[in-house]
């Protein structure tokens, strides 16, 4: 039985993964699709991290750390998607698609989206602003710990990506690659599944 093509969408926050995994979707519609967002996995609140700031030692809960999603059961589902084979493609975005080994080695294509660190800041304040958090908030929050879990999980990942896609700029003609490659590759009869183990 031919198996999903997996595409993986990793990248800072604010980014621009979920706008770009929304384009590919809309440019896949042909094909049985499926999308996994890694934010759906969040735990409970009173379940996830809390963590001092190494700045001014401000406890945050730890919104950016591996600990904080249900991992376990984002590899399960992920697993269950593929062994099902009941679609053609399948999409997975998040902070830490490419940073976890057990997700990343299910990917046929990685991908990251790379953005400037102030224009990220820019449309984070831009975004949970309009959710009603305070500018003293959001900055506090990316300061003190945001930005260091950037460096520590999501910054190396990117090594790990098979195209980089430029977040700052418009994405049409990348989205247009790339929706070649899957189309392209994705009609593979694959004997095997992932990338480098």
């Amino acid at each position: 039985m031919k198996k999903p093509y997996v595409v993986g969408i990793a990248g800072g926050s604010a980014s621009g993964k979920s706008t770009f995994c929304d384009q590919l979707e809309a440019a896949l519609r042909e094909h049985k699709l499926l999308i996994f967002h890694m934010d759906y996995y969040f735990k409970p609140k009173d379940k996830r991290p809390f963590v001092k700031s190494p700045i001014n030692e401000n406890m945050y809960i730890d919104d950016n750390h591996p600990e904080t999603l249900d991992l376990p059961k984002l590899r399960q589902d992920l697993q269950s998607a593929i062994n099902d084979a009941k679609v053609d493609i399948i999409i997975i975005e998040g902070l830490l698609v490419l940073a976890d080994d057990e997700i990343c080695n299910q990917l046929d294509l990685k991908l990251f989206m790379e953005c400037r660190q102030d224009e990220r800041i820019v449309r984070r304040l831009r975004r949970n602003m309009a959710k009603g958090l305070t500018f003293d908030e959001i900055s506090n929050v990316y300061l003190d710990m945001v930005r260091f879990r950037h460096d520590e999980y999501v910054e190396p990942s990117k090594w790990k990506a098979d195209i980089i896609v430029n977040g700052s700029a418009s994405t049409e003609k990348a989205l247009e690659i790339i929706t070649y490659a899957i189309k392209t590759f994705g009609k593979n009869d694959k004997s095997h599944h992932g990338g480098q183990k």
